[in-house]
């Protein structure tokens, strides 16, 4: 369940990154409401992961669900660029994520 909870930590850190973009410094009412909520959601579940797994394997883990995911949806929604080497570091990211994953 800890890892369950850490993985939808990941997604709700995505989420309230996102938000911050659109909530332009929170001077947007309804992106800085959804922000504020996915914040303590995620954190509540990376919180809440802790209990079980180690500090440094969590928080690595919930870091890099969010730098991964933002990138991705930076490239998808945002046109931002993608190279093959920020191509390749992300996928360095990922691979760093699963070997947590199996070590742990």
């Amino acid at each position: 369940m800890a890892w369950t909870s850490l993985f939808i930590a990941g997604l709700f850190e995505i989420i309230w990154a996102m938000g911050l973009k659109y909530s332009q410094g929170f001077s947007k009412p309804l992106p800085s409401v959804i922000t504020i909520a996915a914040m303590s959601v995620s954190f509540y579940l990376l919180s809440y992961s802790m209990k079980t797994l180690s500090m440094g394997t969590a928080y690595a883990v919930w870091t890099g669900i969010g730098a991964t995911g933002i990138f991705i949806c930076g490239v998808i929604f945002l046109n931002e660029p993608l190279s093959f080497i920020r191509g390749l570091s992300v996928l360095l990211i990922a691979a760093g994520i699963t070997g947590l994953k199996i070590a742990g």
